[in-house]
């Protein structure tokens, strides 16, 4: 264990897969969404390919179980992955990541649904101060005394139905994580949605420009270089203790927005940002308790001697 190499590792893929949104941001005006997610899969294969091979598990690391549980946890995650693209070409960076936020929250909330884990006062409270914070976010672009323009409401709703379907993939793949490595999941979820998207075809793709085929090129190949640093990030320190890392990524997407894109944040986006981000630290908090106690339970009941 390393922790900061862990830790580094992870601020690394949390920059490389905003530079991966920058680069959609882009293109997500004149690009489909079912496009972008083609292009922002099957350009990762090889990355993940090459990993493989390079970790000499090339011969073993795509081997699976559950053929199934990977179709399924690729078609959640490429509708987590259309939705997003959706709201990067409607909404400033900053509030689509801000309302990202929520799927730590939701996965939270459908633990305690389908896996039928048990939620107690601390997480209950975390939940409902993260649910907040996501309203607060969501508020200006459903008000009808708000300046929001019907495609910045529909950019919301695409945004927040990513963060659920996003919670829904993670659901999954903690099934997957019982008989499948980390590897095979990232390759078949790469795998799966370059398929799927496909489907999206008749629904109008369109030809890019050479300028915006490389920024979709160069989408799929740092989505393949985030997977593999944030897979790596876990491998040398705890969930609990690189985990909330993960909110760094507020502060680039509020630089880049301003810098790249004139996007001036505004004080409920960062107000409910705020209330979001200390929800996902209170259920990370409490997740590393709760870890604790239950290795201290194994010990106690582990025979000695």
């Amino acid at each position: 264990m390393n922790p900061v190499r862990g830790i580094g590792l992870k601020v690394l893929s949390v920059a490389i897969f905003m530079a991966m949104s920058i680069c959609i941001k882009v293109v997500a005006i004149h690009v489909p969404p079912g496009e972008v997610v083609f292009f922002r899969s099957f350009f990762a294969i090889p990355v993940i390919l090459v990993w493989l091979w390079y970790a000499h598990h090339l011969h073993d690391g795509l081997k699976t179980r559950h053929p199934l549980g990977h179709l399924w946890r690729g078609m959640l995650g490429a509708a987590a992955m259309g939705f997003s693209f959706t709201a990067l070409g409607l909404l400033p960076l900053p509030e689509v990541t801000a309302i990202g936020y929520a799927s730590p929250v939701l996965v939270t909330i459908f633990a305690a649904i389908f896996l039928h884990e048990v939620v107690r006062a601390y997480r209950v409270a975390a939940v409902l101060l993260g649910l907040v914070g996501v309203l607060i976010v969501l508020a200006p672009r459903f008000s009808l005394l708000d300046t929001a323009t019907p495609l910045q409401t529909v950019g919301a709703m695409a945004a927040l139905m990513s963060a659920v379907f996003g919670a829904l993939a993670q659901i999954t793949v903690r099934n997957l994580l019982h008989t499948e490595t980390t590897m095979c999941i990232v390759f078949y979820f790469s795998l799966s949605a370059s398929v799927l998207s496909l489907l999206t075809i008749p629904w109008g793709w369109v030809w890019p420009t050479p300028w915006e085929a490389a920024l979709l090129v160069t989408a799929g190949i740092l989505g393949g270089f985030g997977q593999i640093a944030l897979t790596e990030s876990y491998r040398h320190a705890e969930t609990a203790v690189i985990a909330p890392f993960e909110y760094t990524s507020m502060l680039l997407a509020l630089a880049a927005g301003y810098f790249l894109f004139a996007e001036v944040p505004t004080l409920p986006m960062l107000a409910g940002a705020a209330l979001v981000v200390s929800a996902g630290l209170v259920i990370i908090w409490r997740e590393r308790q709760l870890g604790i106690e239950r290795g201290k339970a194994r010990q106690a009941v582990t025979p000695q001697g």
